[in-house]
């Protein structure tokens, strides 16, 4: 008799219970590690509590950080998302925080990362491009707090 499984991503987290809590404590553990890293070179583009010259220093520091903790969002977000993708790809929540984490990392390693590694001083247009990526990964984040309450 040939068995198909409809979702193998559901059956596993349904037979493993503490694989859906533990993958989501590495998606979240993913995004402190991305945003918390992305956020220390924002707030150095906006003047906060980095000189302007260290900025582009804090970027190349913290790159691998940062891609790790990328690493591990998208990964453990597609185990999430195969658990239930009609829910998912159907939940308004969810199609707000995938379009906004598109942009963000588009944002973060195209004019971001120009900015912030640039000699000059950009000014306005660095404060801008800081404020534009905390927005984006803030949204990214109240993006996923509210998957559980829309559909």
């Amino acid at each position: 008799m040939l068995l198909i499984q409809v979702n193998p991503g559901l059956d596993i987290m349904i037979k493993y219970q503490w694989l859906f809590p533990a993958t989501e404590c590495v998606h979240i553990i993913g995004f402190a590690l991305t945003i918390g890293t992305i956020a220390l070179v924002d707030f150095g583009l906006l003047g906060f509590g980095f000189r302007r010259e260290a900025t582009g220093q804090l970027v190349r520091s913290t790159a691998p950080w940062t891609l790790s903790g990328l690493i591990l969002i998208i990964f453990s977000g597609l185990l999430l998302f195969s658990t239930d993708p009609d829910h998912y790809y159907s939940n308004r929540a969810f199609q707000i925080k995938v379009t906004c984490l598109a942009v963000a990392i588009l944002l973060n390693y195209t004019i971001h990362r120009k900015v912030a590694l640039s000699k000059n001083d950009s000014g306005a247009f660095a404060h801008l491009v800081g404020a534009i990526s905390l927005a984006l990964w803030i949204s990214v984040v109240f993006g996923g707090l509210f998957i559980g309450f829309t559909t």
